[in-house]
């Protein structure tokens, strides 16, 4: 008997068990729960702009109207998919959903004028609606966010058993210890898929299946599938052939037919542009609300170390474009000197460095960094368009000299204050890791990701894990 008609013969033996003993599906209770938190969470949002427009709004007539409406816009939650993604999905970031809150805000605030139309003496003014989307807007993502953060609080993580073995399962792994916010554990391990069939018993200590071998059969997935959705466990399948699906590919389909799509590296001019419109906007708003926190940090670094405040250093740019990026100085003031005597860039076996313990840093310095102040002088590279504000990390030229070919997607951009290394680890990722998601963030370039990065910047810098 092969391998698959084993499988197909054990699924049998336990559907027939399940049939009988009539489960239904306990262990998506936690992510119950979750969904409950979420609606309670939109229903505070609408409930705090109620009061909101109560008293400095049209007054209580147009609260209590709103207030009545909550359960519609709980329904338009419901059709725009903002409670039924979490369970699909391995890491759930409030941020990724954040196009979805804003077309809950509009459709909320259109529908609540819909609503009142036929009554004149309810009707809401131009400012009530201005209030009401701006607050779904703004007070719907803080709170889904912070309804998430108290869900992995008071729920256990969630258990992940690993199929498969080798790079993908190391991946898997890598990446629960990069994420802590995906709120999961490793309840279990089975090294090869064609050994799936003797632990199918294994799955009901399991919430999630995570399918990571190097080969991958149809039928396999036919019979794990049934499998799982008898004991309610989630399956995640990640594809075997890396390479061949790439970063830059949609999924879509042709009524049955699932069509993969390439994205070959096309960005539209208008992209850019906006692009660059937001670096000029947010530079300067930067600098304008950081320039006291300038005087701080520069008085802070006198007392501490001397001159200079300032650190100029040339970097590679955009297209390998050298440029000098400002810091703020966190280093001795012959840091440069004595780096030779800390570490040979010959020698380094990828083109990329950060030492954990550096003695260079001086004590100011050392807060500066790990809170990530010292970039905000760069702020000025943004205005003078030689950074953006969101993009790849930017390197020292003697490092970019050794890259090859495959590393100089990184110099297809400029260069960022913050990007994919800052939120995804810092410094606790190795160069493949850091290669890998610059490939993800350059191959799939919007405005979009942009505000994603820098809204997903706040709790990395403020986690400071892999800051150093």
């Amino acid at each position: 008997m092969s391998d698959i008609e084993s499988i197909v013969g054990a699924s049998a033996e336990l559907t027939k068990g399940g049939a009988a003993s009539g489960r239904l599906f306990p262990r998506y209770s936690s992510d119950a729960l979750l969904h409950r938190m979420l609606a309670v969470a939109d229903t505070l949002t609408i409930a705090t702009a109620a009061v909101v427009v109560g008293i400095w709004g049209s007054g209580p007539g147009a609260a209590g109207l709103l207030v009545l409406s909550a359960p519609v816009w709980i329904v338009i939650g419901k059709l725009v998919g903002l409670y039924d993604r979490d369970h699909r999905t391995l890491r759930h970031l409030t941020v990724e959903e954040l196009p979805w809150i804003f077309v809950w805000a509009l459709g909320g605030t259109a529908v609540l004028t819909l609503l009142v139309a036929p009554f004149p003496g309810l009707d809401l003014s131009s400012g009530d609606r201005l209030i009401v989307w701006g607050l779904a807007l703004v007070l719907g993502f803080v709170s889904r966010g912070t309804a998430r953060a108290v869900w992995r609080r008071v729920t256990p993580p969630e258990r992940i058993l690993i199929v498969g073995e080798g790079p993908l399962a190391d991946a898997v792994t890598r990446k629960l210890e990069l994420f802590p916010d995906i709120h999961a554990t490793i309840s279990g391990r089975i090294p090869s898929c064609t050994t799936l069939h003797e632990r199918l018993d294994e799955l009901e200590t399991a919430n999630r299946v995570v399918v990571a071998c190097a080969e991958l059969s149809e039928g396999l997935l036919e019979t794990l599938l049934p499998a799982c959705r008898l004991r309610g466990v989630k399956l995640t399948v990640v594809p075997p052939t890396r390479g061949i699906f790439g970063t830059a590919t949609h999924l879509g389909h042709v009524a049955d037919l699932p069509l993969l799509d390439y994205n070959t590296w096309y960005v539209s001019p208008s992209t850019l542009a906006l692009k660059r419109i937001f670096d000029v906007v947010v530079s300067t708003l930067g600098l304008v609300v950081a320039a006291p926190l300038f005087v701080l940090i520069a008085l802070a670094i006198l007392v501490d170390d001397g001159r200079p405040v300032m650190f100029r250093q040339p970097r590679a740019g955009e297209n390998g474009r050298t440029f000098r990026i400002f810091k703020f100085r966190t280093m001795v003031r012959n840091a440069e000197a004595m780096l030779p005597e800390l570490i040979s860039i010959e020698e380094l076996r990828d083109p990329m460095f950060k030492l954990r313990s550096d003695p260079r840093v001086t004590r100011v310095g050392r807060f500066l960094r790990r809170t990530s102040l010292d970039e905000l002088p760069q702020l000025v590279n943004v205005l003078r368009g030689e950074m953006s504000i969101v993009g790849p990390r930017p390197e020292l030229l003697d490092l970019v000299e050794r890259y090859t070919a495959e590393h100089e997607v990184r110099l297809r951009v400029k260069p960022g204050i913050t990007g994919p290394w800052q939120v995804y680890g810092r410094s606790e990722l190795t160069f493949d890791e850091v290669l890998a998601v610059e490939r993800e963030y350059v191959e799939n370039l919007s405005l979009g990701r942009d505000l994603r990065i820098v809204l997903m910047t706040l709790p990395a810098v403020f986690g400071r894990r892999g800051a150093y």
